[in-house]
C-alpha cells in the first residue's frame, strides 16, 4: 500500500468514527498526475446525488505532458462503493448529522483507492485539548531522547 495524500486538515477539524474504502472513477490523464502525487484533499468532501457517491473539491493538478487531453483540476469525481455502504452512509448523514470526509488517498496494487470517513464535526474546546495532548507527547519524547 503506497500512500499518496493525507488529509491532515480531517483529523483536526473532525473525530473520525468509522472509515470505509472506495474506489474512484478517474478520467485520462488523472491517473499518472496522482502517481506523480499532485493530489490535494484538503477541502475535500462527498456529496450523494441519485444514490451515488462523489467527491468534490479534491484537486489534482493538470498533468504537465497531457497537452489537449488535461482533465480539470477540481471536477466532481465518482466514487465506487457497494450499494449497502451508500445506504448506510446516507443514512447516517440524514440521522446523525455526521459529515463524510476523505482522509487519504493510496495505491492498492495498481488501483487508485480513496479512505472515507463518517466524521463528527469537533469544536474549538476539542481542537484546544488536542494540541495540548501533541505538546504534551511531543515534550516527553523529547525529554526520553534527551535522558538516554
Amino acid at each position: 500500500m503506497k500512500v499518496v495524500a493525507q488529509n491532515k486538515k480531517a483529523f483536526h477539524d473532525y473525530f473520525i468514527k468509522e472509515t470505509f474504502e472506495a474506489g474512484i472513477e478517474l478520467h485520462g490523464t488523472e491517473i499518472k498526475s496522482v502517481r506523480k502525487g499532485n493530489i490535494n484533499l484538503k477541502d475535500a468532501y462527498i456529496r450523494f446525488k441519485n444514490n451515488e457517491a462523489y467527491i468534490e473539491n479534491m484537486h489534482i493538478a493538470p498533468y504537465e505532458q497531457g497537452n489537449q487531453f488535461n482533465h480539470e483540476p477540481l471536477r466532481t469525481r465518482k466514487l465506487l462503493l457497494h450499494k449497502k455502504e451508500i445506504s448506510k452512509l446516507q443514512k447516517e448523514v440524514k440521522e446523525s448529522g455526521l459529515t463524510i470526509v476523505p482522509t487519504k488517498c493510496y495505491f492498492l496494487t495498481s488501483k487508485l483507492k480513496v479512505e472515507i470517513g463518517l466524521a463528527l464535526g469537533k469544536k474549538l474546546y476539542d481542537k484546544r485539548q488536542d494540541l495540548k495532548a501533541k505538546d504534551a507527547k511531543r515534550d516527553i519524547a523529547k525529554a526520553l531522547k534527551n535522558a538516554y
